[in-house]
């Protein structure tokens, strides 16, 4: 039997992620790198790894503005945070031959937020059969890439288009 090692990924598993006010905010006030995930700051919105991917290469899409959801949010910030997702997009087809994506938002917590009060919009990439056994036996997920290799690769790749 193989052993598949994630252990960035206890700390979710087992409840101990919380942190006290918005991660988001918090991570705008750090420099660009590992530690923060940023992999590149707009206008109005920045881009981040998920420190708890669904799969590799899962970024988010957020306004620098702090606010629950995305109709309060002036037309600029609107159109950036698409312009972005469409690069985020670009960006993992490159890197990862992505097949295809989810992307999307989840405004209030009743919706699934887990960031309830600073709207984002994930980007998740996708390929074809990646549902795999340990997904539906297991309810998990293997991630075959460390979190900080990610970002290197898509830190290079961003930066290139």
């Amino acid at each position: 039997m193989r052993t598949l090692w994630a252990p960035w990924r206890m700390d979710y598993i087992t409840g101990q992620t919380h942190e006290p006010g918005c991660i988001f905010c918090k991570r705008l006030s750090m420099p660009d790198g590992i530690e923060s995930l940023i992999l590149h700051r707009g206008e109005s919105a920045f881009v981040i790894l998920n420190r708890y991917p669904y799969t590799n290469g899962h970024m988010m899409v957020v306004p620098f503005e702090h606010t629950a959801s995305i109709e309060a949010l002036d037309s600029d910030t609107q159109l950036e945070l698409m312009q972005l997702t469409a690069k985020a997009v670009s960006v993992l087809r490159a890197v990862y031959a992505a097949e295809a994506f989810n992307v999307g938002m989840n405004i209030g917590e009743a919706a699934g937020a887990g960031v309830a009060d600073h709207v984002h919009i994930h980007i998740v990439p996708r390929w074809g059969g990646d549902t795999n056994f340990m997904a539906t036996t297991a309810n998990t997920r293997v991630l075959p890439e460390s979190l900080h290799a990610t970002y290197e690769k898509l830190r290079d790749a961003w930066q290139k288009r």
